[in-house]
């Protein structure tokens, strides 16, 4: 599972992923393109998919079959949008200075409410929430 949060200027997310069986690994989920930070939620590798259906262009026409499921999630956030993906080609624009994604959103949400930096507030979702955990990788935009 996952906390991902934006806090305007940082973008963190925990490392934790768990595979068939409940089995935990360690993994990144975000990363930069451009002048773009990008993060995933959900099943890993349908995650990754979405993540180079955007490096090639997102066009319309090719997003991924198996995201229209809505088994993953692709956040953008780029010249001060925030886009999430889930199961079409069309993203949510949030209109929001911070927000936070995944299974421990809420923790990191009420933590940035309370003044914590995106960093701080994965950490304290993955006090918090059994399934995030495992480190924090941080992006910033340049």
């Amino acid at each position: 599972m996952t906390v991902i949060a934006w806090d305007g200027k940082t973008l963190a997310a925990d490392k934790r992923a768990v595979q068939g069986g409940g089995i935990a690994r360690r993994c990144t989920k975000i990363h930069k393109h451009g002048d773009a930070l990008l993060a995933i939620t959900g099943e890993y590798d349908v995650g990754m998919e979405m993540v180079a259906w955007w490096r090639s262009g997102a066009a319309f026409e090719s997003f991924p079959e198996r995201a229209k499921e809505n088994v993953s999630t692709l956040i953008v956030i780029q010249g001060g949008a925030i886009k999430s993906y889930n199961t079409g080609a069309y993203p949510l624009v949030i209109e929001a200075d911070k927000c936070a994604f995944g299974s421990g959103r809420d923790y990191a949400e009420a933590a940035m409410y309370l003044g914590c930096d995106a960093e701080k507030a994965v950490k304290v979702a993955s006090v918090f929430q059994s399934d995030c955990g495992d480190g924090v990788d941080c992006l910033t935009i340049d």
